[in-house]
């Protein structure tokens, strides 16, 4: 068994901005602790202290057992890497180390095929053995068997982006789950995942015997697993971090008693603050024409001084307030029309029609096909007319399919895509980017683009780049960039993912007074209870309609 102790760890970002202060937790052995806070607050660089990815300004570190971690934006890998190299990236240094020499002389090998490289490859594989690379070889195979039903040694020089997000989450689950590390460091584990996954993510983390700090905004899973719940409260000076000793039921209520308590502790000790100073004051008009009074004026200055030097109470967390103002515009009756559209190699041909207005759920589970439907409406359809352009920045790659999807008149579709593919956005600061606007938006003078950003709790983010942004303000900056697009269709790809609790609502309440349609691919079970209507893709390869959320479909049956 292994445990994490942070104690009284500082960080500054590059720009000399505090982002972490004093945070102290300990994670005992066996705990399931969840870490949550406001997007930004820097939750994810937290877990990267703790793995040894970054070093801390101040404060230490200290953890005994092995340490699996997984990193926030697995699940949304778009370059060359394997499932080899996924599973790699999890697994032990010695394991990586050895696997390199393995990958390097089998490379001198096609090069110089002479005796000396030979008894280096053979002495590569000896040390392959001697780090337990055969035994991963056997665990990653029950681990690819279990997310994507295919033996390792057929999939592993497969690229990850023929798997979904979720598959190359539940893939990298598996292999920390089932390896023999000690302690699991989990940066949004859920995210991607189908429902039927998220419950067996449940049933795992609630079952294992590790000790496990998580990151998730699923408040499912947060009520499900965390036996206590640490908050990385937002300040001035840096975030600092409150445990609430139980589980996330009871997480709200005792966060705005908490809250109202150092309320009033303030107010007590501004008014301490004022009596003192007023006291100062008269004994030192007192002392101008009283000598008797010197004695008095030097008490009640050295009373004050020992009051300001114990300071004041702990402050009252900043609280966040992201507004979204989703206009929209009024658009044909029918949104969108399809007519025995196939998805192929994907679906059955099914017929939809979304009217104008209305909320649509995409239910079913990953690899069914879900985000290439809405790929498809993000490029306009299947003939898409001038009108039909998206509105974003990101070409929607071609949907192979037959039969017809075809948007309504003055329909204009801007795509929330699942990876947060920006490469437009990629090096330019977030003022910037809403200043000099692009060909779907007009440019905003600075302190406008400034105000915007304030709604989303951007402000402080202005002169960060997008690409450094946390995955949770990148979704809010995309939110906000379909905000200004115009669009009036939003097709939204797990929106919910990367964002905090706060923003998930706000995101609620402007989808609410969104005056348009949305269609919406979604796992977050407790986001989808407000939606019209539910399209599922079924296991069985139907595309079928339900007036209530279906979360038990489970992997489409094909040949993979």
């Amino acid at each position: 068994m292994g445990h994490v102790d942070i104690a009284g760890v500082s960080f500054s970002l590059p720009d000399g901005r505090p982002l972490l202060r004093d945070v102290s937790l300990r994670v005992g052995e066996g705990a399931k602790i969840a870490l949550i806070g406001p997007n930004g607050t820097g939750k994810t660089t937290l877990t990267r202290i703790i793995s040894g990815d970054l070093v801390a300004d101040d404060g230490a570190v200290t953890r005994s057992g092995g340490l699996g971690v997984m990193r926030q934006f697995v699940g949304q890998l778009r370059d060359d890497t394997t499932v080899r190299d996924l599973l790699l990236s999890v697994a032990p240094a010695k394991v990586r180390k050895a696997a390199a020499e393995v990958d390097g002389t089998e490379l001198l090998m096609m090069e110089h095929d002479t005796e000396a490289v030979q008894l280096a490859y053979a002495q590569a594989l000896v040390d392959w053995g001697d780090a337990g690379g055969y035994e991963y070889e056997t665990l990653w195979d029950t681990c690819t068997v279990a997310a994507i039903g295919i033996p390792f040694e057929k999939v592993q020089w497969r690229q990850v982006t023929t798997l979904s997000g979720g598959e190359q989450k539940r893939l990298v689950l598996e292999a920390l789950l089932r390896g023999p590390e000690d302690v699991l460091l989990l940066d949004e584990p859920d995210n991607y995942l189908d429902v039927p996954a998220k419950r067996w993510l449940e049933d795992q983390l609630v079952a294992s015997p590790k000790t496990v700090l998580f990151v998730s905004h699923d408040r499912e899973l947060l009520n499900r697993v965390a036996t206590r719940i640490a908050t990385l409260e937002p300040g001035a000076a840096g975030a600092t971090i409150w445990v609430h000793p139980g589980r996330f039921t009871t997480y709200a209520q005792a966060r705005r008693d908490r809250n109202d308590r150092l309320e009033e502790l303030r107010k007590r000790w501004d008014e301490e603050h004022a009596k003192l100073k007023a006291l100062v004051v008269m004994y030192r008009q007192k002392a101008a024409y009283n000598a008797d009074m010197a004695s008095r004026l030097q008490a009640a200055v050295t009373r004050l001084e020992r009051f300001l030097d114990a300071g004041p109470p702990e402050a009252v967390p900043m609280r966040q307030n992201v507004r979204m103002r989703l206009a929209g515009g009024r658009t044909a009756k029918r949104a969108v029309v399809c007519t025995q559209l196939e998805l192929t190699g994907l679906m059955r041909p099914f017929d939809l029609e979304v009217w104008y207005g209305e909320r649509v759920a995409v239910l079913g589970s990953n690899g069914s096909g879900k985000s290439h439907f809405l790929r498809l409406l993000a490029a306009g359809g299947s003939d898409p007319d001038r009108e039909h352009e998206p509105v974003g920045d990101v070409v929607a790659a071609p949907v192979a399919h037959t039969g017809v999807a075809r948007l309504g008149s003055r329909v204009r579709p801007g795509w929330f895509a699942q990876t947060h593919e920006h490469p437009g956005l990629l090096g330019r600061t977030l003022l910037e980017v809403l200043h000099r606007g692009d060909e779907h938006r007009p440019g905003k003078p600075r302190e406008e683009a400034a105000r915007a950003l304030d709604r989303y709790e951007l402000a402080r983010a202005s002169e960060q780049t997008f690409e450094s942004l946390s995955g949770g303000q990148q979704a809010r900056f995309q939110i906000l960039l379909l905000e200004l697009s115009g669009a009036t269709l939003l097709l939204l790809d797990e929106p919910t993912d990367n964002l905090d609790l706060d923003s998930a609502e706000a995101l609620e309440e402007g989808l609410d007074a969104f005056e348009g349609t949305v269609v919406a691919v979604t796992h977050d079970r407790w986001f989808a209870r407000e939606f019209d209507r539910y399209l599922v893709f079924g296991a069985d390869g139907r595309v079928y309609e339900s007036t209530e959320p279906v979360w038990d479909e489970g992997r489409v049956a094909r040949a993979r």
